[in-house]
């Protein structure tokens, strides 16, 4: 065991049927050039069902800094909450079983938020496929890391794309998480919005670098964010749902709020779009706008389309829908290349 005094970070790992990825995932969290007396690793094994666990035994032997927990199977919001409430370090990392940290990238972030006592770290990514990711060379920056101090609210504002609410590229002040109970919405797929939000919400000195820290794998099955269906349409509801109760809870300025109205209806946007592209059974495509409108909050409108939108939510939502789907899949999949390729272009 080693001494909790001396622990600066926690790495919360949760794992769940990626026996594939897993490995690489733990190989490189010990590849960040830290000594293992500062750092521990907390891998939650949330009831995987497939060899996981068995694939990265031999690297739990090898390392006196990781700790298991096992659980029966409770989704991943559960699963970190459980990891935040075991942590012992200054800061908190949570990277996804199936990515990567980037060689070497760790240590200095973490350097900057002990030397600085910030509340959250904000860096950059890169997004692969496995087999860019098998390809990639790590090339060392002799260049230092740069880093812009910001409060969270300039975070939202002038940092955080819509979309792109991820808590893995974050180093997270434990006490930021203890002395604000913040914590993962429950049994929901899209818990990293109403979490980031919350964080930067109450983050009062951050930083952000352009240093990048972390592989986001994209497009395998094992993936939350790989297929879109009526459970996951749901929990995108909830998610926004839950994103405008915490935040309408806060004194925000007019700028700030209409900030996050806006990245709310844009997320409302891209539910709308994937429910009609992804969906394919337009019996679920109804119950899906149905509880879309029933769930969505009543969000003000800073704008006449915003207006338009939430009024169809509301009032018609399966029109709504109708009318969405044969806009994309006609309009944008058939009418407009149709214009683009034979007449704009001849």
């Amino acid at each position: 065991m080693i001494d909790d005094r001396n622990l600066l970070l926690s790495i919360i790992v949760p794992v769940y049927n990626v026996e594939n990825y897993v490995r690489p995932c733990i190989e490189s969290i010990f590849r960040q050039g830290l000594e293992e007396d500062v750092f521990e690793v907390i891998i939650v094994n949330d009831g995987t069902k497939d060899r996981s666990m068995e694939v990265i035994q031999d690297i739990i032997c090898q390392h006196k800094n990781i700790t298991v927990i096992n659980q029966e199977n409770k989704g991943l919001s559960v699963a970190r909450n459980k990891g935040i409430a075991t942590a012992k370090g200054e800061y908190i990392l949570m990277p996804d079983s199936d990515d990567l940290l980037i060689e070497n990238s760790l240590k200095p972030l973490l350097e900057k938020a002990i030397e600085t006592k910030v509340d959250l770290v904000v860096a950059d990514f890169l997004i692969m496929n496995d087999k860019e990711i098998e390809n990639y060379k790590y090339i060392p920056n002799a260049k230092d890391a740069e880093f812009i101090e910001k409060t969270g609210e300039r975070l939202i504002m002038e940092d955080l794309v819509f979309y792109e609410c991820y808590v893995w590229r974050t180093l997270y002040n434990r006490n930021l998480l203890i002395n604000n109970k913040l914590i993962f919405f429950p049994g929901i797929t899209y818990q990293d919005r109403p979490f980031t939000y919350a964080c930067y919400l109450k983050a009062k000195k951050c930083l952000k670098s352009s240093s990048h820290l972390y592989i986001y794998r994209k497009g395998h099955p094992s993936a939350a964010s790989y297929s879109f269906n009526k459970i996951k349409a749901c929990d995108y509801c909830v998610s926004i749902a839950d994103t405008w109760k915490y935040a309408n809870s806060e004194k925000l300025s007019i700028q700030l709020q209409r900030k996050i109205i806006d990245n709310l209806y844009n997320n409302i946007f891209i539910l709308c779009r994937r429910t009609v592209r992804e969906i394919e059974s337009q019996k679920d495509r109804i119950e899906i706008s149905g509880y879309l409108s029933i769930i969505i909050p009543e969000l003000p409108q800073t704008n006449l389309k915003q207006r338009i939108k939430f009024f169809m939510l509301k009032k018609t939502p399966h029109t709504y829908i109708n009318l969405f789907y044969i806009y994309v899949n006609l309009y944008q999949d058939r009418i407009l290349p149709f214009i683009k390729h034979h007449i704009l272009f001849h």
